[in-house]
């Protein structure tokens, strides 16, 4: 919609509202720096399905533990993939990247493996098969219930998987995965990087979203999105917090950015644990500094005129949760009324500033722009 001027428009996935506002024309998808095309390193491999299922039992092949979006398959979707297999069609190659350990996680095939484990292996998350075409002898039966025939046909069922070697480079991972993701519905960045990225990462960021202070500032229901935004705003925080404004103009994308971002806090050598507990204090702080000023309309578009409450703007949050961060919660408190009344001139009145909100998001004038605009009206009300 178009409020007084300013335009929102919120996101949607598979016909419901997110509460996230979509950001016009990003650039996000762009490659910031092209690689050389012989850092590409895919060899291929045959697994049965059996060792697959192995694999994720043991702990050798991740399925991207914590991804909501393996809620989405409908039990209808699932069934017809067993019946498949069960009918012996060939399933579309998977692809895999591996670490220097020898840990492999999923690429692509997310949904359709864990299907297959959660009706093979999956115990409590087990299904019946339902709404099948063919196979009527299989109707309503679980894995257990099916005949040793048709469950030797599941086990055995050859795949094709291409592996990205571990020395490829992070970067050319990442951008295989977006062009080799082809799910029903393609993933977005965030999720992309959950699945890419370790277990160090990925619980801090939940353990971020976790926080009262964060639900309070992003309206209590922000938290577990389904598609992952509320990870990806934390990871903007972190990112800017880690290396400012500067190190994003460096990186030139928000991809670029917050894929080197994840990769540092995967490492406790270039982000130790005591810099990391440093770091979860100060989000903490963040939100709570951000609703102190903002209420209810913190990281979201306020212009004057406007009473009701905006879907999330990531842009917003980045630079409002970064800028705040830097002030002492009881002079905000005093100068709240000064500094919301600046940051609702900016998006009533300054195209420019609006436009850096808004649309081609990614730019780093853009980013520089919406940044320093929002730490002059901080200023606002200073003696």
């Amino acid at each position: 919609m178009a409020e007084d001027g300013i335009d929102v428009r919120e996101e949607y996935f598979d016909n419901m509202a997110t509460g996230v506002e979509i950001e016009l024309g990003d650039e996000q998808s762009a490659i910031a720096r092209p690689w050389n095309p012989d850092d590409i390193r895919v060899g291929t491999k045959q697994f049965s399905l059996r060792n697959i299922l192995d694999l994720i039992d043991d702990g050798d092949l991740e399925l991207a533990p914590d991804f909501q979006r393996n809620t989405v398959w409908k039990a209808r979707q699932k069934s017809r993939l067993i019946e498949s297999i069960l009918l012996q069609i060939p399933l579309p190659a998977f692809y895999f990247a591996e670490d220097t350990n020898g840990m492999m996680r999923v690429v692509d095939g997310l949904q359709r493996l864990s299907t297959v484990h959660s009706y093979v292996r999956g115990q409590q998350q087990a299904f019946a098969l339902t709404d099948l075409e063919y196979l009527d002898s299989a109707a309503k039966k679980r894995f257990e219930e099916l005949t040793p025939a048709l469950q030797r046909r599941i086990n055995n069922a050859q795949i094709v998987v291409h592996v990205i070697d571990p020395t490829t480079p992070p970067g050319v991972k990442y951008d295989i995965f977006k062009r080799i993701n082809t799910g029903g519905t393609p993933l977005n960045a965030q999720e992309i990087r959950h699945c890419m990225s370790r277990e160090r990462s990925r619980s801090f960021l939940k353990r971020c979203t976790h926080t009262p202070e964060f639900d309070r500032a992003t309206g209590e229901r922000f938290r577990d999105h389904i598609r992952m935004d509320d990870r990806e705003v934390v990871l903007r925080y972190c990112a800017f917090w880690l290396y400012g404004v500067d190190g994003y103009v460096r990186e030139g994308s928000m991809d670029a950015f917050l894929e080197r971002t994840t990769t540092m806090l995967d490492d406790p050598r270039e982000v130790p644990d005591d810099r990391l507990t440093e770091l979860h204090a100060s989000f903490r702080s963040a939100m709570i500094k951000s609703y102190e000023v903002f209420g209810e309309h913190a990281f979201r578009k306020w212009p004057r005129g406007a009473s009701a409450r905006n879907p999330i703007n990531r842009p917003l949050f980045e630079s409002w949760s970064y800028v705040l961060g830097q002030y002492d919660l009881a002079d905000l408190t005093r100068r709240k009324e000064p500094v919301v009344a600046a940051a609702r001139d900016l998006m009533t009145h300054d195209r420019a500033y609006i436009d850096a909100i808004t649309t081609s998001t990614g730019d780093p004038r853009k980013v520089r722009l919406r940044f320093a605009l929002a730490g002059q009206a901080a200023q606002a009300g200073l003696r």
